[in-house]
């Protein structure tokens, strides 16, 4: 149980929402576990069997905050609004400045640049544990790139511009991603960032993740209402969830690779979990899957410092979090988006 700008998120299983007089009341085995003043609050979030009382939801509807329902892996179930609801005017301006070229590379710009942050923090953060291996030169090199990558956001005036330096810092960043594998080397070489198949067991596994990630970038997006289609940075396209696709570039770096990265140096899993298709495509098998849906849940499960917000939350949250902050740029409550950078 978590309160983080003014949303109450309950993932304590089985525990029970309650009213009491003018306060929601979180209890679990029959203990209190908090009590939180209803003009305090904006949303309240459940993750798993988290039971609501009728007279809470009832509550919560008369006061205009929002219930929204997930599964305890982070699928998006249900939202349940009152009479009076704000996702119709969120939506239209989401729109709007989807539409509008300006305001759409206000919103990329930022969440490009914490994307290159991130990668470029990855690389640092390799040279520092690691100061001795092979590659050194070639990585502080994509560290410098990455730096001057960065800077260069800030003047971009075009959004294909923006695209352009997107694209080439994953250029830059892919370049010594290859040193970053520690262990089992010639069975998880990696030479360039491929997928639509992907063509080794590297891009077999960061494809998936991602995949992942878009998936709970989602339905983070959906839980505030938002709606995942329309992006800033990946234009609209039938069956596409850009907006999911620019909220998931700040965590790429961040958390998907690392879970990738351990997943290899700490060898918890093999070439052979892997069949090469006459295609050239590479596949897991169902055990290595479930090792990394496994890796990444448990990398949800991790507590950083959300230095924007000054809180200690698990990973998993970050994407809630995030798609919140987002809504309330997309409102006008906040001058600019505060993308996520790992420190």
């Amino acid at each position: 149980m978590k309160k983080l700008l003014n949303v109450l998120y309950v993932s304590t299983e089985n525990a029970k929402v309650l009213k009491e007089r003018e306060t929601l009341s979180v209890v679990s085995d029959g203990e209190e576990l908090g009590r939180f003043p209803i003009h305090m609050l904006q949303g309240l979030v459940t993750f798993g069997p988290v039971w609501v009382s009728p007279w809470a939801m009832q509550f919560c509807a008369e006061r205009g905050v929002t219930i929204s329902c997930f599964t305890d892996k982070g699928k998006f179930l249900a939202r349940v609004d009152g009479p009076i609801s704000g996702n119709v005017l969120l939506r239209k301006e989401q729109y709007r400045q989807s539409d509008s070229e300006e305001r759409s590379l206000a919103l990329a710009r930022g969440l490009v640049a914490a994307k290159i942050a991130n990668g470029r923090n990855t690389l640092q953060r390799h040279l520092r544990n690691h100061p001795q291996v092979d590659g050194v030169a070639a990585v502080r090199n994509a560290v410098s790139d990455l730096a001057t990558l960065q800077a260069q956001c800030r003047d971009v005036r075009q959004l294909d511009s923006l695209r352009g330096i997107e694209g080439t810092a994953a250029a830059v960043y892919f370049s010594c991603f290859d040193h970053l594998v520690l262990n089992q080397k010639e069975d998880f070489s990696f030479d360039a960032r491929n997928r639509r198949p992907p063509l080794d067991p590297v891009n077999a596994m960061l494809s998936f993740v991602y995949s992942l990630l878009a998936h709970d970038c989602r339905s983070a997006l959906e839980g505030v209402g938002l709606d995942p289609q329309a992006g800033f940075l990946h234009r609209d396209r039938p069956g596409r969830p850009s907006l999911a696709l620019d909220l998931a570039e700040e965590f790429r770096h961040a958390l998907a690779d690392r879970v990738v990265l351990n997943l290899i140096n700490l060898q918890q899993v093999k070439r052979n979990g892997f069949s090469f298709q006459p295609s050239g495509a590479v596949e897991m098998d169902d055990e290595t899957r479930k090792t990394v849906l496994v890796a990444w849940q448990k990398k949800k499960q991790e507590e950083i410092l959300h230095e924007y917000i000054g809180e200690r939350i698990q990973a998993g949250l970050l994407f809630h979090v995030q798609a919140l902050l987002l809504a309330r740029t997309v409102r006008g409550d906040l001058p600019c988006y505060p993308a996520y950078v790992v420190r």
